[in-house]
């Protein structure tokens, strides 16, 4: 499951003990994906390898977000609303460069771990990621109420979702 060869990629790479990070934008953070992308990369993957990338931040740094906001449980899983509205406009189509006035990604933990997981999930199908964040174990399952939006998913399941994973994994 590529799921499982992010979290021991990400274990073994960029695990820094008590290394303070600082929450970046989800809208930067989306412009990195995209810029690594080469804008090919759509809304529904973005906000997949997002959430997927501020799972493993927050369970290998102390509890500490990557990304500023927070994740919603919507029908098609987990969405941050603020990358939603900004980019919904491309439907199933890439996300073109529409995040020219928000900052680069800056060298750091933060970078570390966006690079991590574009490249642990690179080649991984929208399909697969959509069944890796839709997991009966996870956080967005315990939230979902289908065609509720606005239902946040609190980090400490999403932490729990990281731990589930991680243990999983150590047992195979």
């Amino acid at each position: 499951m590529p799921a499982r060869l992010v979290f021991v990629a990400y274990t073994f790479t960029t695990f820094r003990p008590f290394a303070k990070t600082v929450a970046i934008s989800v809208l930067s953070a989306a412009k990195f994906f995209g810029q690594s992308s080469g804008w090919s990369m759509s809304h529904l993957y973005m906000q997949k390898l997002l959430y997927i990338a501020h799972m493993c931040h927050l369970g290998q740094n102390e509890r500490q977000p990557l990304l500023e906001g927070h994740f919603e449980a919507w029908d098609y899983g987990p969405v941050h609303p603020v990358l939603y509205h900004k980019a919904k406009i491309f439907g199933a189509d890439p996300v073109r460069n529409i995040f020219r006035s928000s900052p680069e990604v800056g060298e750091g933990l933060e970078k570390d771990t966006l690079e991590v997981v574009l490249k642990g999930l690179e080649g991984c199908s929208g399909a697969k990621l959509v069944a890796i964040t839709h997991s009966e174990e996870g956080a967005w399952a315990k939230h979902y109420t289908p065609g509720a939006r606005g239902v946040i998913i609190p980090d400490e399941d999403i932490i729990e979702e990281f731990h589930y994973f991680y243990e999983l994994e150590a047992q195979s």
